[in-house]
């Protein structure tokens, strides 16, 4: 079973097939695709998100290999604004967000709080996430939250083949990382 997490200002509800419509709705858009996996269809057809529901992601859920959540404004939880994903393997978070919350934050908060499950609830000694060397919004995330680039190799996304910087950060730098900035809090 997949908690219900919380931020400061989200809600992230596990992923239900209901969600599909949602996303349908606010995913496809170039600026948020063009530096996802080359496996995400584009343009993306009718009816993607209910595919990739059903066949990929929900069976994924159910066999504890990936928790995905959709992310909730706590003033307006009933519709979501984007996703994010943790996956065992190479790749162990992925995240997109719709286009007007762009800019705020949000996704930081949701990343730390997914970051928090992946090291503490489900144990895991590492998190990796390779990006694109170009997509700067990620990049910030991964440089707040503490992450260091590994290596850099090419890979495939929706946009073409760019340069990928894989960034890492392991569970005893994390919880370091956390219990210094909680006692910075507290001064």
């Amino acid at each position: 079973m997949i908690p219900v997490l919380e931020s400061a200002r989200l809600v992230l509800r596990p992923l239900e097939l209901a969600d599909a419509a949602r996303t349908q709705e606010i995913f496809p858009h170039w600026e948020i695709v063009k530096y996802l996996n080359d496996r995400v269809p584009w343009p993306y057809p009718e009816g993607a998100a209910h595919d990739y529901y059903s066949n990929v992601a929900l069976p994924a859920m159910a066999r504890g290999e990936e928790w995905h959540w959709t992310l909730r404004l706590m003033e307006s939880p009933e519709e979501h604004i984007g996703a994010i994903s943790l996956m065992k393997g190479e790749n162990n978070r992925g995240f997109w967000l719709g286009l007007p919350w762009h800019g705020r934050g949000l996704m930081s908060e949701a990343a730390d709080v997914v970051t928090d499950f992946w090291f503490h609830d489900l144990g895991m000694s590492v998190l990796r996430v390779p990006k694109a060397a170009g997509n700067m919004a990620s990049r910030k995330i991964s440089e707040k939250q503490g992450m260091r680039v590994i290596r850099t190799e090419e890979k495939d996304y929706v946009g073409g083949r760019f340069l990928t910087e894989v960034w890492e950060i392991t569970t005893e730098e994390w919880k370091a990382r956390r219990l210094q900035s909680r006692g910075a809090s507290e001064i």
